[in-house]
């Protein structure tokens, strides 16, 4: 009888050490999984506010004011400066949204140490798109735009004059349609975003489930 109290005791011994050990690492385990989902929520908040924040910068309409806090230069005549202008109002714009472009990549670094390195093409991309607008505003400002029935051209130099500058009014305009190309870029970065998230929105198997699932049929 003694030698099964022993037993008994010894068993009871390690059975109270398994719990402890258990429900740290359980602990532990919800804590790291609360930050991350906290993470995941808070960077793919951010990605849709920067979304909005894209569709305001390239909305077609605009005041007429617009784009005149541009610093002009000494020489501008009165026609450069409504075209450039025109191409700054998606800098102007950025301005008063800039933050949420700032908190976007703040996140960068803190996911990429969460969820692996590979997931930096997520901001790169990102960034990307927006430089994009940039670019083809400033191309559009300072080249197109001037260019336009004011440069004599040939037919075939200016069929090319035309199609390169509609691709970069695709850019700096919300088309509001399935083929916008800025849309679609973003599209394809949030789908990434979601796929890589995703796991930290899904139910995973608790430790007694584990011990109280019937993985064999009866019979």
């Amino acid at each position: 009888m003694t030698d099964l109290a022993t037993i008994a005791q010894a068993l009871a011994i390690i059975s109270a050490c398994w719990a402890i050990v258990s429900g740290v690492g359980a602990w532990k385990r919800e804590f790291i999984g609360k930050r991350k989902i906290e993470l995941a929520e808070e960077t793919l908040a951010v990605f849709f506010e920067i979304k909005d924040a894209i569709a305001f910068i390239r909305n077609p309409w605009s005041s007429g004011n617009a784009g005149t806090t541009r610093q002009q230069a000494k020489y501008e005549t009165e026609a450069e400066t409504q075209l450039l202008n025109r191409g700054y109002i998606v800098f102007e714009r950025y301005e008063s949204k800039k933050d949420i472009f700032v908190r976007f990549n703040t996140l960068k670094y803190k996911f990429m140490a969460v969820f692996g390195t590979g997931t930096e093409s997520i901001f790169k991309e990102t960034d990307q798109t927006l430089n994009s607008i940039f670019s083809s505003a400033n191309m559009l400002a300072t080249h197109y735009w001037q260019r336009q029935g004011r440069v004599q051209m040939e037919p075939d130099e200016f069929q090319k004059h035309l199609n390169e500058m509609h691709k970069h009014e695709g850019i700096f305009w919300d088309n509001y349609n399935q083929n916008d190309e800025i849309r679609n870029q973003l599209a394809a970065t949030q789908n990434e975003l979601e796929r890589v998230t995703k796991p930290c929105f899904e139910e995973p198997m608790k430790t007694y489930s584990i011990f109280t699932k019937q993985w064999f049929k009866k019979g």
